[in-house]
């Protein structure tokens, strides 16, 4: 934890976006405030940047056996999302979906066309479920594409803009 605590800090150094002063302090904030929702052990973040607005997203392997995604806004320190990382076939999300995987993934490329690095499904906090895609573009971003499993809609898109730790 101490080895990520400090890549976390070298973070707001090294990016500009997340490093002005209003924004200081603030990532130890919002790994405390993802920490107290869901106890455990934070094994990545990325600094992101969500309709305009940085945002630090936390995976949590949470103590009680339970992955977890917790975004938080980088310049009030406050969560904003969290998400339970789970498997495709997880009863929960497999009888609620009525798009697959490779339709969510055509409709993800289509909007931010490249290679998919990885793929996860989820349930939201409201009990709604997605698929979530990284794509690295051609330009050499990455961008997170989340897709509504049930209706196949885009339901939201964040440019990464560093990651620390697993993934």
């Amino acid at each position: 934890m101490k080895k990520i605590s400090l890549a976390l800090a070298a973070l707001l150094v090294t990016l500009p976006a997340f490093a002005a002063p209003a924004h200081k302090g603030e990532m130890e904030s919002c790994m405390k405030a993802a920490l107290a929702k869901h106890p455990g052990d934070v094994i990545s973040l990325e600094a992101e940047i969500e309709n305009g607005k940085p945002i630090y997203e936390f995976d949590i392997k949470g103590k009680d056996g339970k992955e977890w995604e917790v975004e938080c806004d980088a310049k009030t320190g406050k969560v904003t999302e969290e998400e339970e990382e789970i498997d495709i076939k997880d009863p929960r999300f497999a009888s609620k979906a009525k798009i697959t995987l490779d339709q969510a993934k055509k409709t993800a490329l289509a909007a931010h066309p490249g290679d998919v690095i990885e793929s996860e499904t989820s349930i939201e906090a409201d009990g709604s479920i997605s698929y979530e895609f990284d794509i690295k573009t051609k330009d050499g971003k990455e961008w997170e594409v989340e897709v509504d499993a049930v209706t196949g809609k885009i339901v939201e898109t964040e440019e990464e803009i560093y990651q620390i730790g697993l993934d």
